[in-house]
Formats: C-alpha cells, structure tokens, sequence
C-alpha cells in the first residue's frame, strides 16, 4: 500500500492527497511535520534528506518526495491519457501550469498560513498578507484571462495541471482579503468543489500546524 507522510492540511500534502483520492489509490497517510514534528527524524531523512514534506513510498520501497513529481509519477502511473495527458505537448502544457501555480500562487498560501493561523495573534503581520494578496491578484487576473473559453487549465478535461492551483485557489477564495471578482476563475473553482475528492482533501482541511 502507498504509504504518505505528512500532516493533511499541509499545503502540499493537500495536493498529493487530492490527487490519490481522484485515481483512487488506496494509501496509508502517516502525520509529520508542523504539530506533530519529525521532520528531522534520522529515519525520516534517510528517505528524504530534505527533510520536507510529503513524501511517498511504495511497497516495493521506490521513494519519492517534492508534490509536483509526487503528482506528475502518479499520474502518469494510473492515469496515463487522462489526468497525464499522453500526448507530448498536452503533457508539458499540464506541466507549466503545474510549475506556474507552485511559483505564483504558493506565496499567498505561505503568508496567509503564517499570519492567520501559525503565528500567535500579536505576532500576525496583516499588512504582509494584504501585500501578498495584491501581487497574487496579478495572477489570478492572467488565470482569469485564460480560463476564458475553457472549463479546466487544460480545455475542456480535468487533468493534473488543475491540482497545483486548484488545492491553492481554495485558500485564495476562503481567506484572501478583499478578494476581487474573477468570474472566470470562480467558475472553475466551482466545478472543482464538485468533484469528492477535492471536497475530501482540499476544502475539508483547515491550514496551519
């Protein structure tokens, strides 16, 4: 059995775990990191010497840590012609908007996650989170322009370029401050909030430790 380490409300744990639960593969998640610690764990590290999270482990021992390779290997596993599209090109258009999302849409969860739910009330900075509110709006200003005349990032199908900046857009529509209107962009997350496994491993989850 797949075996997960990470606490389930990391932000990227939440993409792995979303991920597992739409190929529908049976795992064993197993809680590290923030509250419950061990990320330095000898043991730990001999798997992932980074130390981060999540990380995956098959039964034939193959490891494997970073969520976007995570999701990219699973894909391409179980889902080869659908979630991984199969086609080259297709493949590396899903693998740019997985890349993007991680490098654009990341810094907002990163702020937020800090100073709205980590950090002690007296220690939050809101004027940091307001900032990198504005500058991820930019984003979701070319993500709206984009998802214009089609349903996910991808076209008309579901695949795995929408996990990366699906699991972060949800934290985006919950808890950015002063969120302005992307109508194109809310479409799309509703479709996502369709789907039970995103309910499952995305919008079930609160950010912090």
């Amino acid at each position: 059995m797949l075996k997960i380490w990470g606490r389930d409300n990391g932000s990227n744990v939440v993409k792995v775990m979303w991920c597992v639960g739409e190929l529908g593969i049976p795992y064993e998640r197993i809680d590290l990191g923030g509250r419950f610690g061990g990320n330095d764990d000898p043991a730990y590290r001999r798997i992932n010497p980074m130390g981060t999270l999540p990380t995956i482990v098959e039964d034939d021992d193959f490891a494997l840590w970073e969520s976007g390779p995570i999701v990219r290997y699973l894909c391409a596993k179980h889902a080869l012609g659908t979630l991984c599209p199969a086609d080259s090109r297709a493949r590396a258009e899903a693998d740019r908007w997985m890349d993007w999302s991680s490098l654009n849409l990341q810094p907002f969860n990163r702020v937020f996650a800090f100073n709205m739910f980590i950090l002690p009330p007296e220690e939050r900075d809101t004027e940091a989170v307001a900032a990198a509110a504005a500058r991820a709006v930019t984003m979701y200003d070319l993500l709206d322009k984009h998802l214009a005349d089609r349903t996910y990032l991808c076209g008309d199908a579901f695949t795995m370029a929408d996990i990366p900046a699906g699991s972060l857009t949800h934290r985006w529509m919950k808890f950015a401050p002063e969120r302005p209107s992307h109508p194109n962009v809310e479409a799309w997350y509703d479709r996502l909030t369709e789907r039970p496994a995103y309910r499952e491993h995305v919008m079930s989850v609160t950010p912090g430790h």
